[in-house]
């Protein structure tokens, strides 16, 4: 896919209008388990915006969810020695406090320290966020910034959650004639009140699906808190390392074939798939997990090393899915190809990685589109994109 054939990106209104540079408020961090990946996220994203056309805002939030300034240095926000980073270490104050005017007409963006008198920061025009998981990429920030009237990038509030919720996200599919693989969802109440008939059902959707299954959180992702369960005596224990990330969990069983990824963008015209990619088995790991994905540096094969016809139909899955979840801007679509031929898919990413390695960027890239435009793109599509029902 040539860039030549893309629609080109539109200069912000706003520059226009107000004679200065949008502002781009990239939050990131978080509380949820991906609160290190979300960071090193954000860093590759503020690398990659184009300083002479946006201002950038950066705010953190911390693990126990207070939003701060933090340093405007990316090289300080990448993985080092097998460690990621945390927003406590690039916070510029230990308590200071960013906040967000929940007033539609009010865009201020305002920190506060104790004892003195709140500064204004300005006026935020739109907001990256870069959350990774629950109280970010589920749809509670997408929430804040409708009521606050500040256009953001990617999924809104509904999408957001159908996008996070691994069970809910399965439903919709279906609904709308996707194919998904087995599954058996397991919600607080049943575990806590009734454990035994719980993994009595787990038990029997073993026996008629087989093993090994994988045991995962509902509502996570970066494979943060999956075992791969080989039997019954591993059972109890991947249990309660998903629930160790959230209370809801999924069992699904081993669909064999191939991984393969494909890249969702919105275009002027519509969403668009970019060329699928592949990852390959790893040799080093069990499955595609998180130590694979960020720390080792798994490569996957772009483009995949699929049949003409194979890459039109992963392609228009990908967007049937886009759709049939209503998200805006951006998606990773996940799927198995499995040994008889078939695309099941596994689930949506509605704000996937942005990291050097991630498979979005590098998705879009062998599709003609450039890390520094996708970015750009994504910018642009939310300042053109009001808030509120749409």
């Amino acid at each position: 896919m040539s860039s030549q054939n893309l629609p080109q990106s539109t200069e912000s209104p706003l520059r226009s209008e107000q004679g200065r540079k949008p502002r781009v408020a990239v939050v990131f961090g978080g509380r949820s388990s991906e609160h290190g990946i979300s960071v090193v996220t954000a860093g590759a994203i503020m690398s990659a915006i184009d300083r002479t056309k946006y201002d950038v805002l950066p705010i953190g939030i911390t693990r126990d969810g207070r939003w701060a300034l933090t340093s405007d240095d990316p090289a300080r926000m990448a993985i080092a020695d097998r460690q990621v980073p945390d927003v406590d270490q690039l916070a510029e104050s230990g308590q200071g406090v960013v906040t967000l005017s929940v007033d539609p007409g009010n865009r201020d963006v305002v920190v506060g320290e104790p004892g003195s008198v709140p500064t204004v920061l300005g006026e935020v025009d739109v907001v990256f966020p870069m959350l990774h998981g629950p109280y970010g990429e589920d749809g509670t920030l997408q929430g804040l910034l409708e009521l606050s009237g500040v256009p953001y990038v990617g999924a809104g509030v509904l999408s957001s959650a159908v996008g996070q919720d691994k069970e809910y996200m399965k439903r919709v599919f279906t609904s709308f004639g996707l194919p998904v693989g087995p599954y058996e969802v397991v919600r607080p109440r049943e575990w806590e009140s009734d454990r035994p008939a719980a993994r009595k059902r787990i038990m029997e959707f073993a026996a008629e699906n087989g093993w090994p299954l994988f045991v995962k959180p509902a509502r996570g992702g970066s494979s943060m808190g999956i075992t791969k369960v080989d039997d019954a005596a591993g059972l109890d224990e991947a249990i309660e390392e998903a629930r160790r990330h959230d209370p809801k969990f999924l069992v699904e069983s081993l669909l064999r074939g191939r991984e393969i990824e494909c890249g969702v963008l919105e275009f002027e015209d519509g969403p668009r798939a970019s060329v699928p990619a592949e990852i390959p088995p790893v040799t080093a790991h069990d499955f595609y997990d998180f130590e694979a994905k960020y720390i080792d540096s798994a490569a996957g094969l772009v483009p995949a090393p699929l049949t003409d016809e194979q890459t039109a139909e992963v392609r228009r899955l990908a967007v049937a899915a886009f759709e049939a979840a209503s998200c805006e801007g951006l998606v990773r679509a996940d799927f198995f190809l499995t040994d008889d031929g078939t695309f099941v898919i596994n689930e949506i990413n509605t704000m996937p990685g942005f990291t050097p390695i991630s498979m979005f960027p590098r998705m879009w890239q062998a599709s003609g589109v450039e890390y520094p435009e996708l970015v750009d793109r994504l910018i642009t599509a939310a300042l053109n994109r009001s808030t509120g029902l749409r």
